[in-house]
């Protein structure tokens, strides 16, 4: 199971786009379908048809995100987190090869909306939890356990 915890960013973006489909493109398609149905037969009417599948889409999303919002718990930053690792930190860490991974630590609901999201729940996620600058820690990977450094601990977006 996921864990149901959220950004504040990540939770206003839920709402917005929530709020995009429902007010404006659900009501852009839905003119879109009762255009394509006026003009007849709608067996073989294939703006109907694809007009039709974007609304099941956006109906779809629009229960997703709904349930999403009323289940999910918003972290608020608190500057006790300060130089150590929590939910929502920007972290750089560096491996033994002297490769670096810059991310921030997120919900599953927000890992999309950035490249640079990892969620909670992965295992470097939570082998970072609670450590601070300086701090080595292994991860356990498919390929073996690897050791990374952690080189920052921020709670705003690096640079």
């Amino acid at each position: 199971m996921k864990t149901q915890l959220i950004t504040e960013q990540g939770f206003a973006a839920l709402k917005d786009e929530l709020d995009h489909l429902w007010r404006v493109y659900r009501p852009e398609i839905t003119q879109k379908v009762t255009w394509a149905a006026s003009l007849g037969d709608r067996s073989e009417n294939a703006d109907y048809k694809e007009n039709k599948r974007i609304l099941r889409q956006i109906d779809s999303r629009v229960r997703y995100l709904s349930k999403c919002i009323e289940t999910l718990k918003v972290v608020p930053y608190s500057q006790q987190q300060e130089g150590k690792v929590f939910f929502g930190a920007y972290v750089e860490v560096e491996n033994e090869q002297g490769d670096t991974k810059q991310f921030r630590i997120v919900g599953p609901e927000e890992i999309y909306s950035g490249s640079q999201n990892i969620s909670i729940d992965s295992p470097m996620a939570r082998a970072l939890l609670s450590k601070e600058q300086d701090d080595e820690v292994a991860v356990k990977t498919p390929s073996g356990l690897q050791t990374w450094l952690i080189n920052h601990v921020r709670y705003q977006p690096f640079d």
